[in-house]
C-alpha cells in the first residue's frame, strides 16, 4: 500500500504525462514532418545525426517536401525550414510583425551573451552599414585597393618566378580583415597585430558560446550566458585598444564641427556620428565597431576563399577574367566604376557562392504568431523558421547543370540590357538567397561585394595560382555552416605572363 505522500508523487506525475501528451498533439510544431527521431529526449539523438549529416537531410528533405516544410532538430529548438523558390519568396513577404528576422538572429547566435548586449539592445552600425559606408563605396575603393597591396606583399611573400605555398584560409582571413579595417578604423589599427588577432578570433570565440548555449535549456540561458568567458575577454581587449581612438575621433568631430573640411571619411567616423545622434556613449561605439567587423569578416573570408579555391584549381578561368580586370583598370584606373564592369568577376563571385555559400539554410526569421503558410504548415509562435538554400541552389529547375561551376553563367544572363541588374552579384532573388531574400537580405553585401571583387582583381592580375594537387579542396560542413577546407594550401608566384596590373 502506497503511502499518501507516493501517492501524490504518482499522481503528479499522471498529470503532467497527460499535459505533456495534450501538449504534443495539439502543437502545431509536432504535425510538420521530421526526417529524424522526434520523440521527447530521443530528439537529441536525432540533433546529434542532423549535426553530422546536415547537408544530406537538407538535400533529403528538400527533395521530399519542396513546396512545403519540415523541421530540423538543434539541440535547444526545433528549426522549420521551408523549401523551393515559391516558399522562400513567401517567407520574405511574411510581415515583420509576424515574423522577425531581428530577434531570430538575436536567437540563433544568442547575441546578447556572445556579442555585447549593449550593441544588441541599440544597433547603430546597421544603418551605418546601410547608410554612409554603401553610399561612400566609391569613396573607400582606392584605400581598400592601397591596403590590398599593402598586405599582399607581406602575407604571400613571392620572389622571382619561384612559388610560395600559403595557408589559404588564413590568409585569406587576414586580407579581408586588413582591407576592412582600412576603410573601419583606418591604416595604423588595421597593421596592428593585436587588433587583428582580436577581431579575427571574434568569430571563433562567439561560435564557442554559441555552441555551449546550443545545450542549455531556454530557461537557464540567462543564468549561464552571462557566464561565458571567451567573447568578454575579447571585448576587454579590444575596448583597451579601440577606446582610445574612438575618443580621439569623438574629440576632432566636436572640436572641427560639422564642415570640416578633412573629416575622415571611414566607419569609425559614422559610428561616431549615429552615436551622437541617438545619444549613444562612447563604449557603444566601441562595441558596434566590433560588432561590424564580426558581421564582416566571417562570411566574407569564407566567400572569398571558396572563390579562390575555384580559381587556383581552374587555371583556364584565370585569361578571360584578367582581360576583363585589365580593361577595366585602363579606362577607369582602381575604381569602383571599374570593379562596376568587371561582369565576368562578378559572375564568377556569384556562382561560387551559388556552388558553395555560407550556409544551408537562409532567409531566416522568428514567429511572433503563430503564422499559417500557403501550403497548410502552421509555424507556431517562438519558432525559428528558415528556407533551405543549398539545395536550392543546386536544383535543376533553377539552374542548368547545377552540379557544374559555369564561372560565365551570370555574366552571360546579364548580355541582354533587361537582365543586367538581375543577376549581379549583391542581387537576391527567390532562386537565389545567398544573401538572404528581400528587404532583410544582407546590409553588408554591397560593401562586401565591392571588396571581395577588389581582392580577387588584384591577385588575378598580379599573381598566379594553383592548388597543390590540381584540385578544388573539397568543403566542410559544421552543421548547417559551410566552410571551405580550413587546413588547404595554394601556392602563389608573381605573375608570369604578362606585365602586372598593379606593382
Amino acid at each position: 500500500m502506497l503511502d499518501a505522500t507516493s501517492q501524490a508523487f504518482y499522481a503528479l506525475g499522471l498529470v503532467l504525462a497527460v499535459l505533456f501528451y495534450f501538449h504534443r498533439r495539439t502543437n502545431p510544431l509536432y504535425s510538420i514532418p521530421s526526417l529524424v527521431p522526434s520523440a521527447p529526449l530521443i530528439s537529441y539523438v536525432g540533433a546529434v545525426i542532423y549535426a553530422k549529416n546536415a547537408q544530406k537531410l537538407l538535400q533529403e528533405g528538400y527533395e521530399k517536401y519542396k513546396g512545403s516544410a519540415f523541421r530540423i532538430p538543434m539541440f535547444d529548438r526545433w528549426v522549420v525550414v521551408v523549401c523551393g523558390a515559391a516558399m522562400a519568396e513567401e517567407l520574405r513577404k511574411v510581415p515583420d510583425d509576424e515574423m522577425s528576422f531581428l530577434q531570430a538572429a538575436e536567437e540563433l547566435v544568442q547575441t546578447k551573451y556572445t556579442i555585447a548586449e549593449d550593441v544588441i539592445h541599440h544597433p547603430i552600425h546597421i544603418p551605418v552599414i546601410r547608410g554612409p559606408l554603401t553610399r561612400n563605396i566609391a569613396a573607400l575603393i582606392p584605400d581598400m585597393f592601397d591596403e590590398i597591396s599593402f598586405a599582399t606583399d607581406e602575407l604571400i611573400p613571392t620572389r622571382g618566378d619561384e612559388w610560395v605555398t600559403i595557408s589559404a584560409y588564413s590568409t585569406m582571413t587576414q586580407l579581408v580583415a586588413r582591407t576592412s579595417n582600412r576603410v573601419f578604423i583606418g591604416p595604423t589599427m588595421c597593421r596592428n597585430k593585436e587588433y587583428l588577432d582580436i577581431v579575427i578570433g571574434f568569430t571563433t570565440d562567439v561560435a564557442k558560446g554559441r555552441l555551449v548555449l546550443g545545450f542549455v535549456p531556454p530557461f537557464l540561458k540567462q543564468f549561464v550566458g552571462p557566464l561565458l568567458p571567451w567573447s568578454r575577454k575579447a571585448m576587454r581587449r579590444f575596448r583597451v585598444l579601440a577606446t582610445p581612438v574612438v575618443i580621439q575621433r569623438q574629440r576632432e568631430l566636436e572640436e572641427h564641427g560639422k564642415e570640416w573640411a578633412e573629416k575622415p571619411q571611414d566607419l569609425l567616423t559614422w559610428l561616431v556620428e549615429e552615436a551622437n545622434a541617438v545619444g549613444g556613449s562612447t563604449d557603444l561605439i566601441v562595441q558596434a565597431l566590433l560588432a561590424s567587423n564580426f558581421v564582416a569578416t566571417h562570411t566574407s573570408s569564407i566567400s572569398v576563399t571558396h572563390a579562390l579555391y575555384h580559381l587556383a584549381a581552374n587555371p583556364e578561368f584565370v585569361e578571360p577574367l584578367r582581360q576583363e580586370i585589365e580593361s577595366a583598370i585602363k579606362s577607369d584606373g582602381w575604381t569602383k566604376a571599374a570593379v562596376g564592369k568587371m561582369m565576368k568577376l562578378d559572375s564568377f563571385m556569384r556562382e561560387s557562392q551559388r556552388m558553395n555559400g555560407t550556409s544551408g539554410i537562409s532567409v531566416i526569421r522568428k514567429a511572433l504568431k503563430d503564422v499559417k503558410l500557403s501550403d497548410g504548415t502552421v509555424v507556431p509562435r517562438g519558432t525559428l523558421c528558415g528556407a533551405v538554400s543549398f539545395a536550392m541552389h543546386h536544383d535543376a529547375n533553377n539552374y542548368a547543370d547545377p552540379e557544374v561551376f559555369n564561372p560565365f553563367r551570370f555574366s552571360d544572363m546579364r548580355a541582354e540590357e533587361s537582365e543586367r541588374a538581375k543577376y549581379q552579384y549583391v542581387n537576391t532573388s527567390p532562386e537565389y538567397i545567398a544573401f538572404g531574400h528581400g528587404k532583410h537580405a544582407c546590409p553588408g553585401r554591397f560593401f562586401a561585394s565591392n571588396e571581395l571583387k577588389a581582392i580577387l582583381a588584384y591577385l588575378i592580375t598580379n599573381y598566379d595560382m594553383k592548388t597543390e594537387d590540381g584540385r578544388r579542396p573539397e568543403d566542410r560542413w559544421l552543421g548547417t555552416a559551410i566552410i571551405p577546407n580550413t587546413s588547404a594550401h595554394v601556392m602563389f608566384r608573381k605573375r608570369q605572363n604578362g606585365s602586372t596590373a598593379l606593382a
